[in-house]
């Protein structure tokens, strides 16, 4: 894996480039003279714990022959106050997802993510409690 960054202002603004071309742009915040045009670091950690989640949730699902339409997932968390590194203490997802699903199936694949599949949940998890929940939106 290779990500390549190059400066965008004479900030903290910066272009994030993977190996085939996908970017990404991150900033500063302007307590430190940022200027608030893209993701912060912090901000992409939980960016990447929910798209680790839901790809493993989805793929479950496929696996278990569920009809999933859609999905939806919101990621809140908490980081240590006045610390500088400030780690996660907290984060909770919660997960909505659409479609005529088996509620068992649903709980086995998002719990499935949570404890064993997602690589950025065990990583993160040696810092923060991490909890989770799901709703299901059949029509």
């Amino acid at each position: 894996m290779k990500i390549t960054f190059t400066r965008l202002d004479d900030a903290y603004h910066m272009q994030a480039v993977n190996e085939i071309g996908n970017t990404v742009e991150t900033d500063g915040s302007p307590d430190v003279g940022g200027g608030n045009k893209a993701f912060r670091p912090m901000q992409l950690m939980l960016v990447g714990l929910g798209s680790c989640s839901a790809i493993d949730v989805i793929y479950v699902l496929r696996k278990q022959r569920q009809q999933l339409l859609d999905i939806q997932l919101e990621v809140n968390a908490e980081r240590e106050k006045d610390k500088h590194p400030s780690l996660f203490t907290t984060i909770h997802l919660h997960f909505r997802l659409f479609g005529p699903l088996d509620d068992k199936k649903v709980k086995r694949a998002v719990d499935m993510s949570m404890e064993k599949l997602c690589s950025a949940a065990r990583i993160m998890e040696k810092t923060a409690q991490i909890t989770w929940g799901y709703e299901i939106v059949s029509g």
